[in-house]
């Protein structure tokens, strides 16, 4: 869904996907239909696993977060999280993921923002 969103407006908006500590893995919390990736050790097996998701044909660039989770602590980003940010301004936020993910709520925004 969110894939649809990013094709839909992308005349609208720019998106960004910002990889954080993997929420799932293999040595942790294991789900299942999860990629095989472990718990980051070094930034360079964080950059690895972003890699294998950007090939997963994501329409926008993915960022990495760095080791010591900046981007977990500024922005309370595990697992998952929506942000719009309009003109340096955070115009809206998801509850954190799973149940408070709602790219429905951001299609909307988008819709209003842009009709």
């Amino acid at each position: 869904m969110v894939k649809r969103i990013m094709s839909d407006f992308a005349a609208v908006a720019d998106f960004v996907v910002v990889y954080v500590a993997e929420a799932h893995p293999t040595d942790g919390w294991v789900m299942s239909r999860n990629m095989d990736i472990g718990q980051h050790r070094c930034l360079e097996e964080r950059l690895a696993a972003a890699e294998m998701l950007a090939l997963h044909d994501i329409p926008c660039p993915v960022l990495v977060d760095t080791m010591d989770n900046a981007t977990v602590c500024a922005y309370a980003a595990m697992p998952d999280r929506l942000y719009i940010v309009l003109d340096g301004v955070c115009v809206y936020k998801s509850g954190p993921g799973p149940y408070g993910y709602q790219p429905e709520e951001v299609r909307d925004w988008l819709q209003k923002y842009s009709g």
